[in-house]
């Protein structure tokens, strides 16, 4: 072998090697990027933290519900339910809060492919009109899915904090000048702050 082919045989391993070094760096580095997004919270993108005046309650949002997630998670972003309260208790039924004190649009209904509003899981709350949810959220104390499945459209589920849900759902009421019925707290419910986990 001449000389001149053992420096093309050595080019060409040298351009292999450096392809196949470039290719394990390039791998390496979406391994990297993959376990600091999955441990910086990236992963919890869509969990949510309420902290109330009878303890934190946490709940993850579904992907399958983009309009009422990213709705929700707006307004929790924006700070519009930090000192809100619970305005309507019902035990083994709802606990329902998010009521603010200025306007937000009103959403167009969204049901995902698993809404079944079952204990544990959140929807938006409306009036009987549709497309009309907008801040006023509900959490399923009970199994409410035969007669709310085709009106309210669940968009996560709590996670952590039941004990704190049903301990609100079962505070004295009294009459709701609103709403009418005993549904209101007695006592205040606070929410005191809603943030995005992640």
């Amino acid at each position: 072998m001449s000389q001149h082919q053992r420096r093309v045989r050595k080019s060409r391993k040298n351009r292999k090697l450096a392809l196949i070094t470039a290719l394990l760096i390039a791998v390496a580095a979406v391994a990297i990027v993959a376990y600091v997004m999955m441990n910086s919270g990236g992963a919890n993108k869509n969990t949510v933290l309420l902290i109330t005046s009878m303890g934190d309650i946490t709940i993850k949002l579904r992907d399958d519900m983009p309009i009422t997630t990213t709705n929700f998670k707006n307004l929790v972003q924006q700070g519009k339910y930090d000192g809100t309260i619970f305005n309507i208790v019902m035990a083994n039924f709802i606990i329902q809060g998010g009521q603010i004190n200025s306007s937000w649009p009103t959403i167009q209904d969204e049901f995902g492919s698993n809404n079944h509003n079952v204990r544990g899981t959140i929807a938006m709350a409306k009036t009987t009109q549709p497309n009309s949810a907008s801040t006023q959220f509900f959490i399923n104390v009970g199994d409410n899915s035969a007669n709310f499945d085709s009106k309210y459209g669940v968009f996560g589920d709590v996670i952590k904090g039941m004990n704190i849900v049903d301990a609100i759902s079962k505070v004295p009421v009294v009459t709701d000048p609103v709403y009418g019925g005993d549904t209101k707290p007695a006592q205040d419910v606070v929410l005191i702050k809603a943030e995005l986990l992640g």
